[in-house]
């Protein structure tokens, strides 16, 4: 007689998988050789001639968005430069000028392999950096999009939503972190590795340590970023927030950069500035001091 099967012939019970998530809002490039020749064609027919302007503004369409494609060896920046030779163009000559950063930071991580964990120069004393329990905390709210400052915030929700975020706004949330929440830059590349879908040891970590100042040819400790300038002059009718961040949606136009100034309604839900620029910006540009000295 044939009785039930054995428990361990009935397979293994689980709670089955998740549902897709629905991404139809979401313009992500295809991925594969063909579809990033394709779009540097089209940035090549229709993109250059404003790159040299439009390239830092998240709010356009400016950028070639081939950085997946590199990374990946999709493409190869040999392609790239053999076409831009034949312009003249000041977006061409631009666009020379990224992919010359790009191989410059490959080229210091190849002579200095350390640099990928360690900066290559102290720019700030050591107890200039937040205690272990700040720095969770800070990293939590920064990560999550969620420090109250729009401009940073919209950078922050795009890299979780796209795995990839516009170039001036990594420099700009990068600042955020070290500058304003006194983080280790180590501590946000780390998690730029873990979300950008075109995450590249040198870049990342090189351009890190470029906003940081340690870095080679680095911007100096001493710049930072704004994020509310930043926005207001990259993201002039404030488009970008408002597509990232919904709680700002009714906020017309440039005031979006700025919610604090409107009365609580307006945007209920948004969270309070977690610091005040102004303030941390002097605490890190006097431990800047302190180390010079």
């Amino acid at each position: 007689a044939t009785g039930p099967a054995p428990r361990w012939a009935q397979g293994v019970r689980s709670d089955g998988l998740p549902d897709e998530p629905a991404l139809d809002d979401l313009d992500l490039p295809d991925a594969g050789e063909a579809a990033a020749r394709e779009r540097w064609a089209a940035m090549l027919d229709d993109g250059l001639a404003g790159y040299a302007d439009d390239r830092n503004r998240p709010d356009l369409h400016a950028t070639s968005r081939l950085s997946p494609a590199l990374k990946w060896g999709e493409i190869h920046p040999r392609t790239l430069l053999a076409d831009l030779a034949r312009s003249r163009s000041d977006g061409a000559a631009a666009f020379r000028s990224e992919l010359a950063w790009r191989e410059f930071h490959a080229d210091v991580l190849f002579h200095h392999p350390t640099a990928s964990w360690q900066s290559l120069r102290e720019v700030a004393p050591d107890d200039s950096w937040v205690t272990a329990e700040r720095e969770a905390a800070a990293l939590e709210v920064w990560a999550a999009g969620r420090t109250g400052y729009p401009f940073v915030d919209a950078g922050m929700r795009q890299l979780r939503a796209e795995g990839w975020m516009h170039g001036r706004l990594r420099m700009v949330t990068a600042s955020f972190l070290i500058k304003d929440l006194h983080v280790a830059w180590q501590r946000g590349a780390a998690h730029f590795m873990r979300w950008l879908v075109d995450g590249d040891v040198p870049q990342n970590q090189l351009n890190w340590q470029w906003v940081a100042g340690t870095g080679r040819d680095a911007a100096p400790y001493f710049r930072v970023f704004n994020p509310v300038t930043q926005g207001r002059t990259l993201d002039p009718d404030g488009t970008y927030v408002r597509r990232w961040v919904p709680e700002l949606r009714g906020i017309p136009g440039a005031a979006v950069h700025e919610p604090w100034k409107l009365p609580r309604a307006a945007a209920p839900d948004y969270p309070e500035r977690v610091v005040d620029h102004a303030e941390e910006r002097k605490v890190a540009l006097d431990a800047h001091a302190r180390r010079s000295r």
